[in-house]
């Protein structure tokens, strides 16, 4: 194993720096990690300049008289003896779940979810479309309303939601008593720190995490596993996968039926893969040069010394495939040609439009959550698992409290839902800088982003590259990750999937309702928008999964004899079973 050489510590901060910060991180502390100035500034911004608006002010009242005036005609109508009436004055968007039950079209129960839906759209004009106003504000005054209204829907009252008071009187209130062990049990498991209700039949080894394999590589940043051939004849190019820090590997090997590390073994392919140690305050220092040296560098030297003289399938998922694109882009510049190829899944390169996640991230947000990483030396998992809470606060939050506490009832733990509750740490270091230079700077996009002291440019990658979206990512949108096609020439496919930004990934043949579209751009042709690839990529059912592994034999060799598993005499020995050690820390 090779020596490391000892990562520098940040510069100590000046007295009045220790001083400000400490104040900062107390009031994250009080704030649940969210910059009161941030949402201040939107609001005062916002605010001043619809005061500054008489037209907007006067459009916004006629549309309030408007709507009370058709909420008053339906109620009175809803209220006549027999009245059925058909429809209401505003129908749900298309996705929203929250009124579906035909329970909600009954008397009062139609006027009151009739009148929030209304009071949602006042508040959606209201807050956007007022001229002069930041964008970024603009979004930020939109979520913040967003929030306060979900608060106080009826679908998230007892006494107002038709659903829990019919079965609460069906059931003579026993949900109601099941809803509060539910509640004392997430309680209870909140104040120790223990996961979810559910993951205890699922574990890391047992059921999840079972491609069998060996770790050859092990320095203090990462681990890297060998999965054992399944197959008589393996193409000779390698795939290494990089996954995101932000997540444990094994959302790609999970159950043996969808883990896609396992598919891609069974089709022939000697596949390699990083597991990222979830750090501590030890690991604080620990910048995004070190998760590229120890990581892909380290894994790149180590797949090179088992698999020689053969280049290696590069696939990033996430974050991780951000920091394959920069090393793709390093090697290019420095004449590497160890990749083949490129696969990025849910993967950004461009971070000016990075979605609902920008609602979080400013320079207001940024120093306070580096004021409270300056204390702890890492962003914890309950921070992020907030955030992304509040991104989807109906789906994450209050249908899970009406289901579990009011309803009496637990959605079936699944695979999936276990590996999200199994969260890792960022080291405070590489979490400011990745929010600094990539969502703040876009330095990346832009041809700043360092490696080893000088820029990167996505431009001089050549290699052929696979990327995948999703449709319904909030993450990494599908239309910010699309926009590698405009950051590089290469010979590039785009696919674009149903599904979320880990159900759209995890997406194994003989899934349900999966359908994808997929289109090449060859190298050096022009560039075609999103809204015109919408209409040319023809929409195919099922799993996007053979499509890629027909890709990946497309730019791979004839088969030939599985590799060793790692090689002692370079260096790496197998050290233990797969999954390894990293995965296991809590």
């Amino acid at each position: 194993m090779k020596e490391v050489a000892p990562v520098p510590r940040t510069p100590q901060p000046t007295a009045a720096a220790r001083t400000d910060r400490q104040v900062r991180a107390a009031l994250a502390r009080w704030s649940a990690s969210i910059s009161p100035a941030s949402l201040e500034l939107a609001w005062s911004d916002w605010a001043a300049h619809l005061a500054a608006s008489p037209g907007k002010r006067l459009e916004l009242m006629h549309l309030g008289l408007r709507q009370w005036q058709a909420l008053a005609d339906y109620a009175a109508r809803c209220a006549l003896p027999g009245a059925a009436p058909n429809g209401g004055c505003v129908t749900p968007r298309p996705g929203d779940r929250r009124f579906r039950e035909p329970e909600w079209g009954r008397w009062p129960f139609n006027v009151m979810q009739q009148a929030f839906l209304m009071a949602e759209r006042w508040w959606e004009e209201a807050t956007h479309s007022v001229e002069g106003v930041e964008k970024h504000h603009t979004d930020v005054a939109g979520f913040v309303a967003r929030q306060w209204l979900d608060m106080w829907s009826p679908g998230n009252q007892l006494a107002t939601n038709p659903v829990v008071l019919k079965q609460t009187i069906e059931q003579a209130g026993t949900n109601l008593w099941r809803g509060w062990l539910n509640a004392l049990d997430d309680l209870d498991r909140l104040a120790i720190g223990a996961p979810p209700a559910g993951t205890e039949d699922y574990a890391v080894g047992r059921n999840l995490a079972v491609t069998p394999g060996k770790v050859v590589m092990k320095n203090r940043l990462a681990e890297l596993i060998q999965y054992s051939p399944t197959t008589d004849k393996v193409r000779p190019e390698p795939v290494l996968i990089v996954p995101a820090w932000i997540m444990k590997y094994y959302i790609l090997d999970l159950s043996p039926h969808n883990s896609l590390i396992r598919y891609l073994v069974d089709q022939g392919h000697t596949v390699f893969c990083i597991s990222w140690k979830n750090p501590d305050a030890d690991d604080r220092d620990l910048g995004m040069e070190d998760y590229l040296d120890l990581g892909v560098m380290a894994a790149l030297d180590a797949v090179g010394a088992i698999v020689p003289k053969q280049k290696v399938h590069g696939v990033g998922y996430c974050l991780g495939g951000t920091l394959l694109s920069v090393a793709a882009a390093a090697m290019a510049r420095d004449d590497d040609h160890r990749l083949a190829s490129a696969t990025l899944f849910a993967a950004q390169t461009d971070f000016t439009e990075p979605g609902e996640l920008g609602l979080f991230i400013d320079e207001s947000q940024v120093s306070l959550l580096e004021a409270q990483m300056s204390q702890t030396g890492y962003l914890t998992a309950q921070q992020m698992a907030g955030a992304f809470q509040m991104l989807r606060s109906y789906d994450l939050l209050w249908s899970r409290m009406v289901g579990e506490y009011l309803m009496g009832t637990r959605p079936p733990m699944n695979d999936l839902m276990a590996w999200n509750a199994d969260a890792t740490r960022m080291p405070a270091r590489m979490h400011s800088e990745y929010l600094r230079r990539l969502f703040l700077h876009n330095d990346l996009a832009e041809g700043r982003f360092p490696v080893q002291g000088r820029p990167v440019a996505l431009s001089d990658i050549t290699l052929p590259v696979f990327v995948v979206g999703t449709q319904t990512d909030h993450v990494a949108p599908w239309r910010s990750v699309y926009k590698l096609h405009y950051l590089t020439v290469a010979d590039l496919t785009f696919v674009l999937t149903s599904g979320g930004h880990n159900a759209g990934i995890v997406s194994e043949p003989g899934h349900p309702h999966r359908s994808y579209q997929l289109l090449r751009r060859p190298e050096g042709t022009a560039y075609i928008g999103p809204d015109d690839w919408l209409k040319r990529a023809p929409m195919q059912d099922g799993s996007w999964w053979p499509a890629w592994v027909q890709w990946l034999d497309a730019h791979s060799g004839e088969p030939v004899t599985p590799p060793s598993m790692g090689n002692a005499r370079a260096g790496y020995r197998p050290l233990a079973d797969a999954p390894g050690h990293n995965v296991r820390e809590t």
